[in-house]
């Protein structure tokens, strides 16, 4: 993952160890997180990954890092299965841009809440001003409620790209 993981990159021995730990626990349907055998069951039997055949010992080899050096194919289905960029699996993308792609899985998993979803629509079309008064509002209620003013990133820190703003801008000295 990227810096900061929640586990040091000698954990699992790989960086594709780290990321694909990290999909798996968070890139999921809501309820429990993915299994190596469904994961395996998706990619082996959809023809939009390319007729490639995974297992799922294979699968959690590659998750503890016993094994490091998949094909291509197995590659392009993982981060096709995951909607993330073969690079980032592989650990080929900057810092910056890995987080970003965290980021990108933070923000759709925070989507599937209903609710969540309703107050980010609900804002669509709203005049700048009143979004950050939303914001402010909804800061004002973590504070109230003891939460930090951003929700944890991937490593617990709080603020998704650390610099508190969804679009990198500074958030009142927020982060």
């Amino acid at each position: 993952m990227a810096a900061g993981a929640d586990r040091s990159p000698d954990a699992a021995g790989s960086p594709l160890a780290d990321r694909l730990g990290y999909l798996f626990t968070t890139m999921h349907p809501p309820g429990a997180p993915y299994t190596n055998a469904y994961v395996a069951e998706e990619i082996s039997g959809g023809e939009e990954y390319g007729g490639v055949s995974v297992t799922e010992q294979y699968l959690s080899m590659l998750r503890n890092g016993k094994r490091t050096n998949p094909s291509p194919d197995v590659l392009r289905a993982l981060a096709k299965f995951f909607a993330v960029p073969v690079g980032y699996l592989l650990g080929d993308l900057s810092p910056s841009q890995a987080e970003r792609v965290e980021e990108e899985v933070r923000f759709l998993v925070a989507m599937r809440d209903k609710r969540v979803r309703s107050i980010a629509l609900r804002s669509v079309g709203l005049p700048p001003e009143v979004q950050d008064s939303l914001t402010t509002i909804i800061s004002q209620f973590r504070q109230q409620m003891n939460l930090p003013p951003e929700p944890p990133g991937p490593n617990g820190a709080a603020g998704a790209d650390g610099s508190g703003g969804p679009d990198g801008e500074a958030t009142n000295g927020r982060h």
